[in-house]
């Protein structure tokens, strides 16, 4: 094994998963200002992910949505402006159709009047 190839701060830690409490213990070099005592009884630096394994609906087998972050919401909120702005332009342009038709009516009413 070739040496100092191994990130100095490689150590245990454990991570939590923030939707349901489970917790795990292995080695990573993630930076953490939290610390955990662990069942051994030694203190190892925490780090909380808001999905793992116990709680990811691929390891799960349940079909629901995990979005501790407003994802979800922000796209259906983007995708109803996104159809209130296409309705808007179509109901604009139906108007200055109309407008347009109606002019040309006029000025064909106004040529045959002559």
């Amino acid at each position: 094994m070739k040496k100092d190839i191994h990130p100095k701060n490689y150590r245990p830690v454990v991570f939590q998963d923030l939707n349901n409490g489970f917790s795990f213990l292995t080695r990573s070099t993630v930076a953490s200002d939290e610390t955990i005592k662990w069942e051994d009884g030694n203190e190892y630096p925490l780090v909380k992910v808001h999905i793992s394994s116990s709680s990811h609906p691929f390891f799960t087998g349940e079909e629901r949505i995990v979005d501790i972050e407003g994802r979800v919401d922000k796209f259906k909120a983007r995708a109803k402006a996104a159809e209130a702005a296409r309705d808007a332009r179509a109901k604009a342009a139906q108007k200055q159709a109309a407008r347009k038709s109606a002019k040309a009516d006029k000025a064909e009413a106004k040529k045959t009047s002559k």
